[in-house]
């Protein structure tokens, strides 16, 4: 059976490495392993050891902490994970905006920024 930190924790792990835009196959090679146990990661069919989470933010770039994001305390006898309200990183199409909006020259991009500051003000 799938524990809910495990589901969480793979799920932090596919949304990131959709952001920056790797594959599967890319990840498992910067890691050290095949990419069938990401799929089982991504999926929390399979526990993600501390070092092989380690490893896994260093080529994610990202600190060991993000992948535990968005957790909410729960009481230990429960071991329920109760997700955030419209969490963004369900949202594939609020993931591609992110990844575009990056993908900006930094002035530009500070422009766009204020653009839908102003935008989001009116609406």
């Amino acid at each position: 059976m799938k524990h809910p930190v495990d589901v969480h924790v793979g799920k932090r792990i596919r949304h990131r490495r959709w952001l920056v835009g790797i594959t599967q196959q890319q990840l498992a090679e910067a890691v050290g392993i095949k990419f069938q146990q990401i799929q089982k990661y991504e999926t929390g069919m399979n526990r993600v050891s501390a070092s092989r989470l380690w490893d896994i933010a260093e080529a994610l770039t990202v600190p060991v902490s993000f992948f535990f994001e968005g957790l909410e305390d729960v009481p230990e006898h429960t071991h329920e994970v109760t997700e955030l309200p419209g969490d963004i990183l369900k949202d594939k199409e609020a993931l591609e905006l992110v990844r575009s909006y990056y993908a900006i020259p930094e002035t530009q991009r500070r422009r766009l920024f204020e653009l839908a500051r102003v935008l989001s003000d009116v609406a």
